[in-house]
Formats: C-alpha cells, structure tokens, sequence
C-alpha cells in the first residue's frame, strides 16, 4: 500500500498525525498496518515518504522516511473568479480546477447570481481540493476564498497581472490570444453566472483594465467555462 494522504499540519521532524477523516480512511477502509508504507503532503509543496508507526481508534502515528520536493505547479498562478453554479456542479468545478492546476478560487457575488454559500457549504469545498489533490499528485492546495462581491473583485489583481473577464461579443478574443501577456506575472480570469456578467459589470470591469474573451459560439455552463479556461491557459 502506498496511497496519499494530507497531514494538516506542517510536516517538520521524522514524525507525523493524521487525524479525522485521513486517519478513519487510513484505518477502517484501507485497514492500514504497521509498517504499511504511505505518502504524505502537507500543502508545502513537497510530499513524505513514511510508514504506519502506530494508531488509536482516531489517530495515526508515522514514521516519516524521506521528503521530496516535486513541484506539479503551473510556471505562472491562475487565478479565477467565478460566480458558482448550484449544488453538485460546485463539486465539480472544485475537483476539476484543482485537476488542472489553478492556483486559487474567488466565489463572485454579482447581480446574476443564484448560489449562496451558506452553512459548511465552503468548509466542504475546500475538503474537495483535498480530495482532489490526493488524487491528482498536487502538494500545493487550491486556495479558496470567502465570496467576493465584482466590484471588489476587480481590485484584487495586482497591476502586473495579465485580466481577463470573460464575456462574448465584439471586443473579445480567444484565451490564446492572452496566452504570454508579455510576462505578466499571474493570470487572473473573470466567469460569471448563468446569464453572464450584466452591462454594467462589464462596463466596470474594462474601465478597471480588464479585457474580455470569448469560449467561442456556443453557450457554455459555469463549470464548463472554468475548465475550458483553466485547460486553455498556458503552462
């Protein structure tokens, strides 16, 4: 057995904890062992070669043998704010854009919105990039932000950004038009809700600097634009 695991905190010494639900999936589904080997990460960047040293009923000890520094990071971060579609399709969204790399997650309030995250709601999705990350090799986890309203949203790209707001018609350009943006030094990526950013929303967003792009001719579903542009954004 070697499967990954995510040890909330740092991994420091040649020892580690796991706790809650990564010591029950350790424990009662795959019924580790002492001895049994695992992998570790911590969020750092690296990951941990270790080995089951010890378990209660809630924990799990181990024995931490090496630590590698494998970085599965973009060159540049990728930033999107997305307006978040309802239920199940948040799930997706989180586990897809954590597959492909994005750096982190900005939940947008705009006029057209519809879903509230409310109660545990982002607590659970942030559980999902753990998941997904376990899956998918990454050492580093997709942030996630508490919702943001559009306007405030603009401001938090830093000038040296390469912004774009997605949103079809005349004036907008494919992402691979943006691809370079001659060294910026993030990409910052703007997806709005079912029924798209309104008038005025645009208006705000290109008098702030942003440009807009287009998905092409059809019309395409929240998550869908997010993984098309996290798939389309270089490298």
């Amino acid at each position: 057995m070697s499967e990954r695991f995510f040890c909330e905190q740092p991994i420091t010494g040649d020892t580690a904890q796991l706790a809650g639900s990564e010591a029950h999936h350790l424990l009662h589904v795959m019924r580790a062992k002492p001895g049994d080997a695992i992998t570790l990460f911590d969020g750092s960047g690296a990951e941990f070669d270790a080995e089951v040293a010890a378990s209660t009923r809630s924990t799990v000890d181990a024995r931490v043998l090496a630590r590698r520094d494998v970085d599965r990071e973009r060159p540049r971060p990728l930033v999107l704010g997305v307006a978040l579609p309802k239920g199940d399709r948040q799930k997706y969204l989180v586990e897809k854009l954590t597959e492909l790399g994005v750096t982190r997650l900005v939940p947008l309030v705009t006029e057209r919105s519809v879903a509230k995250l409310s109660g545990g709601a982002l607590d659970k999705l942030r559980r999902g990039v753990i998941e997904a990350s376990k899956q998918c090799g990454r050492n580093v986890l997709m942030t996630i932000d508490e919702p943001v309203p559009f306007e405030a949203a603009l401001t938090l790209a830093p000038p040296t950004a390469s912004r774009r707001i997605a949103h079809p018609g005349e004036g907008a350009d494919q992402p691979a038009a943006d691809s370079t943006a001659g060294g910026a030094t993030e990409a910052w990526r703007l997806i709005g809700p079912e029924g798209g950013f309104s008038d005025t929303e645009v208006a705000a967003a290109e008098a702030a600097g942003w440009s807009r792009l287009s998905l092409g001719r059809t019309i395409l579903r929240i998550e869908t634009s997010a993984v098309a542009i996290a798939a389309r954004e270089d490298w």
